[in-house]
């Protein structure tokens, strides 16, 4: 009971500060952010390889350690490269966890949707400069997210067991029933909306990026 009051505060406590304040908080720890997506693409592309469960094997902690490290380092390097590419991930899993959410649970169906999605943030992302936007609606998305599984998981509509099961944060949420998914859509266009209107005149720069890390 215990753990799951605590994983539930702590979903809406980070939900409700990645729908509010992701942009910032989504570049001053980036490396961080680039970390945990490099682990969770690298894992979860073994589940759909191999069709095991989501870190049920070594492998797949391997090889999500692999391309965890690697991509953080990557973003700490390259920046603009960083952010395109960690943006992509977050846009492989919503892609994925939609299909996996109306029953399309074929493996390389979500990979090839999951991919689509990913390849259209970055280009978008890298082709008309808009990390900024790209970054503010995504991790509005993924506050909305984390926000209404707190509720599930106070409500009892989903388990710890299954979110570590299903290998996709957004999947639980959109397919417990339509209610829901209408919350998420409605509670990601609030914060993109608050997140437009705070950072209107606040742009990060590569110095002051450079400068958090030292």
């Amino acid at each position: 009971m215990f753990q799951i009051l605590f994983g539930a505060l702590f979903a809406l406590f980070v939900g409700a500060a990645f729908a509010l304040w992701g942009y910032r908080i989504f570049l001053v720890l980036l490396p961080i952010w680039g970390f945990f997506a490099g682990f969770w693409l690298g894992a979860h592309g073994i589940t759909l390889l191999f069709g095991e469960g989501f870190l049920a094997t070594t492998t797949g902690w391997m090889v999500g350690l692999v391309v965890g490290f690697f991509l953080a380092i990557f973003s700490y390097l390259f920046y603009g490269l960083g952010v395109a590419f960690v943006a992509g991930s977050i846009g492989y899993a919503i892609g994925s966890g939609m299909m996996a959410a109306m029953g399309l649970t074929a493996g390389w169906l979500l990979f090839i949707v999951g991919a689509s999605v990913a390849v259209m943030v970055i280009l978008l992302t890298l082709l008309f400069n808009l990390q900024k936007y790209v970054i503010i609606t995504l991790t509005a998305i993924g506050g909305a997210n984390a926000i209404l599984l707190g509720v599930l998981l106070l409500l009892n509509r989903v388990t710890l067991t299954g979110l570590s099961g299903a290998g996709n944060a957004i999947q639980p949420v959109l397919a417990d029933s339509w209610f829901w998914s209408i919350a998420w859509a409605v509670i990601a266009a609030l914060g993109i909306f608050y997140q437009v209107r705070s950072n209107r005149v606040y742009r990060w720069q590569k110095e002051y990026y450079v400068e958090s890390w030292g």
